[in-house]
């Protein structure tokens, strides 16, 4: 299939009619009806409706979209791959939930640097169910996430566990952390086991839905929150922070998802290694 035909189509799905998407690929609308016939007499099922006020997808546009998408990724990542510069072999494509690059995978990529010099590093953030979509369509090599789904083809393994801990900006006396408490919304299993660690306290103020937004919002403004002993570990070294002596900890396992094992290159194996290292020296077992 011509790439273009499945960027004109996405292209139109984005703009809401052929005239928009036409100026933005810098065609003539004539050549997007063309693409789009095309496309259409390819597949055997026409793929818009289109009325006055603009384009409707039909049952079967919606479901080529994410075919289309897949399309056009694969063939962007497979042009990057062949324009690498001289001396490196192949790419590797990584992906990581936001709080998993801080620290954990942002160590890795220097130590993939210096063990396999020869292989490029294409760092990316997303969150599991994007990154577990990604890894079946093979546009992403590895993905380290909170909460993967079990695919065919894919491995899943525990990487670390990480350990949640309840720090303030000040020595705290008794409960008073309570007043100016930041819930960190760290997923489904955090919340129910802070809901039942914690049965009588108030709604807080302040609920993020981002680890690294609320340490940021702690650190500015002063207040107390759940983080992962690794993330916080400087501060408490420096005195910005204080554990909350007696309060619950939570443990969160982050996991490493990539292709099975008998499709894998030994260099592949090298990389895979490196992160398991490194979670090995940020674990809090």
């Amino acid at each position: 299939m011509n790439i273009d035909l499945a960027r004109t189509f996405l292209e139109i799905i984005e703009t809401g009619n052929f005239n928009k998407a036409s100026e933005r690929l810098e065609v003539t609308q004539s050549t997007v009806s063309m693409r789009i016939k095309a496309l259409e007499d390819e597949l055997g099922r026409p793929l818009f409706l289109r009325s006055k006020t603009g384009t409707e997808l039909t049952a079967a546009g919606v479901q080529f979209r994410r075919y289309a998408q897949a399309l056009v990724r694969v063939w962007e990542q497979a042009r990057q791959e062949i324009a690498l510069p001289a001396g490196f072999k192949t790419v590797l494509t990584v992906g990581g939930q936001f709080s998993l690059w801080d620290r954990l995978l942002v160590q890795w990529i220097p130590w993939m640097r210096t063990a396999l010099p020869d292989v490029a590093v294409r760092a990316e953030v997303g969150l599991s169910d994007g990154l577990m979509r990604r890894l079946s369509e093979g546009s992403l090599d590895i993905g380290v996430m909170y909460s993967p789904q079990a695919r065919p083809g894919l491995h899943i393994e525990k990487l670390l566990e990480e350990r949640l801990i309840l720090v303030s900006t000040r020595r705290s006396q008794g409960d008073d952390w309570i007043k100016d408490y930041v819930f960190v919304d760290w997923g489904p299993e955090f919340r129910q086991a802070h809901g039942q660690a914690f049965t009588d306290m108030p709604s807080p103020a302040v609920t993020v839905g981002l680890g690294a937004l609320g340490l940021q919002y702690v650190l500015a403004t002063g207040g107390s929150g759940y983080f992962p002993m690794r993330v916080v570990r400087s501060y408490l070294a420096a005195g910005r922070l204080f554990a909350i002596d007696g309060a619950p900890e939570f443990r969160r396992p982050a996991w490493l998802v990539h292709p099975q094992d008998d499709a894998l290159a030994p260099w592949f194996h090298t990389a895979l290694d490196g992160l398991r290292h490194v979670a090995s020296l940020e674990s809090e077992e």
